[in-house]
């Protein structure tokens, strides 16, 4: 949704839109869909509504900065780039675990999301996992109620337990 400079919907003044639903020109660019300029746009909002509560005027116009990236890759493995800064591998890895528990609210959050990720670490859980691919005859024949699952080809036993995941599991049938 197109906002005006103080990410406002046009003509509704006292609606506010951030993050990847607004769309912002800034410096001829298009501001991107991530969570620190959601962050910032929050921010922002949340000083136009004081001022305009405490009768004081309007801070300036939003205006999002961008103070890096962080990326993970793969297990040990991440990007980053704080600009004249830029990063990969491991030591990359950890700075953006670090990042990402320093940034959540609260202790025992962070407590609990560390020790989770240790747990995971550690048993080498998968989290979560994306089936890429499109398989017509799995799809027909899970639609049907066949054997297997949408997008997933049955394993050997024609059991359907070619899925392995957290989620969406159901017991094999029987063969008799």
């Amino acid at each position: 949704m197109q906002v005006r400079p103080d990410l406002t919907v046009p003509r509704h003044p006292d609606v506010f839109v951030i993050g990847d639903t607004a769309a912002l020109v800034q410096d001829g660019k298009p501001l991107p869909g991530i969570a620190p300029a959601a962050k910032q746009g929050g921010i922002y909002a949340a000083k136009v509504i004081r001022a305009g509560v405490l009768g004081r005027p309007k801070p300036p116009p939003f205006r999002y900065r961008h103070y890096g990236a962080l990326a993970t890759i793969g297990r040990n493995s991440a990007v980053i780039d704080f600009g004249r800064i830029r990063m990969k591998g491991r030591l990359a890895w950890l700075i953006w675990s670090m990042t990402h528990v320093y940034f959540l609210i609260g202790a025992r959050n962070r407590l609990l999301v560390t020790l989770q990720w240790l747990f995971d670490y550690i048993t080498f859980t998968r989290g979560a996992q994306l089936i890429a691919g499109f398989d017509p005859v799995a799809e027909q024949r899970s639609a049907w109620g066949g054997d297997g699952f949408a997008g997933c080809r049955p394993a050997a036993s024609g059991a359907g337990s070619a899925h392995v995941g957290r989620f969406n599991r159901r017991p094999a049938r029987s063969q008799t």
